[in-house]
């Protein structure tokens, strides 16, 4: 096994893994209708990850190259005493980013304690600037609360805020130009987001309701002449700018611009399942290393780099017309 901070995760289609999304519980106080169900049962506390676990994880990631960490959830800022994982996360020497996505209802008590510890950004989910939209989307949500959320992650510091929206026909699709003045306007980024099929719903139609992102771009274009850029992120957003704007515009396609030739990541949920593909069923079961061989680094980091074996080439997302991802985005991390 090679030495700390060697890079050395790769898997067998020759992409370098150097990207972790880490999700800290699967618990949200918000219920957005293409993330969960209205009535949710989430884990017994008991199966998750402790903090220390999770630390302990980002040093051994860390340790084989990883570069960058998001933090996700659910709703990561509700988890107990997170502040703590944060800290031990951003010490961490090798560690280059270390981010979070989150809904924005907490970041007006916690954005200073977030800037302090190292996080330079963070990623805010918001759908709608009509408060009783929003609620319907989120169903628990309120749009002041994460407004003033956004405004507070900006006065603590945070370098890069950015929105992210999910685009949903017959939902919301009539606001993708008024989410884009809203970020550019306050100088944020937002990245619009293609559905992703995880879970089931309901009976909404999932494939009837997608929006790509060529026609949202189409749909910004007409007001706002769009200048592609070459700038990149650790994520897949292909970014593109308005002159005149700090602001950068990113499109997440995973339905109609297929990126997983390019995939640097893999995700770990909130109770230790090392998930190598959003949108496959492939993973291992880390929890179960560490408490076998509780404290032994090498036995983790050997885990790790066999799991890489099972990353596939890419997703599919449906198996004879059906989402054939049971799992809730919730459970996944994002």
């Amino acid at each position: 096994m090679p030495s700390e901070n060697q890079a050395v995760l790769s898997d067998r289609f020759g992409r370098v893994v150097d990207y972790l999304r880490l999700s800290v519980t699967d618990r949200c106080d918000f219920r957005c209708v293409y993330c969960m169900a209205e009535d949710m049962t989430f884990l017994p506390r008991q199966q998750l990850l402790t903090l220390e676990e999770m630390a302990f994880l980002g040093r051994a990631f860390v340790s084989l190259g990883v570069k960058r960490i998001r933090l996700t959830g659910g709703e990561p800022l509700v988890r107990k005493n997170v502040m703590s994982l944060i800290g031990n996360l951003g010490s961490l020497s090798g560690l280059d980013e270390l981010t979070l996505t989150t809904n924005g209802s907490q970041l007006r008590s916690t954005a200073p304690a977030l800037a302090a510890a190292g996080v330079r950004r963070i990623n805010i989910s918001l759908d709608s600037l009509q408060p009783e939209r929003f609620a319907a989307i989120t169903r628990t949500g309120k749009l002041a609360q994460v407004l003033d959320g956004i405004e507070a992650a900006q006065q603590a510091g945070i370098e890069r805020v950015k929105l992210n929206s999910v685009i949903v026909r017959g939902q919301n699709d009539d606001e993708v130009v008024a989410l884009v003045d809203f970020a550019m306007a306050r100088g944020l980024d937002i990245s619009f987001i293609e559905e992703m099929p995880l879970g089931d719903v309901g009976c909404r139609d999932r494939r009837g309701g997608l929006v790509t992102s060529e026609e949202i771009r189409q749909q910004i274009a007409a007001d706002h002449p769009l200048l592609a850029s070459t700038e990149s992120s650790a994520g897949p957003s292909r970014y593109y700018r308005v002159a005149g704007s700090a602001s950068r515009i990113g499109f997440i396609s995973p339905h109609s611009h297929n990126f997983c030739e390019s995939c640097n990541r893999v995700r770990v949920t909130c109770e230790g399942r090392l998930l190598l593909c959003l949108g496959n069923e492939h993973s291992v079961d880390l929890r179960a290393v560490m408490r076998r061989y509780p404290g032994d680094l090498e036995a983790l980091r050997e885990a790790i780099v066999a799991a890489m074996e099972l990353k596939p080439e890419r997703h599919y997302f449906y198996h004879d017309d059906k989402p054939q991802v049971l799992r809730f985005m919730n459970a996944t991390g994002g």
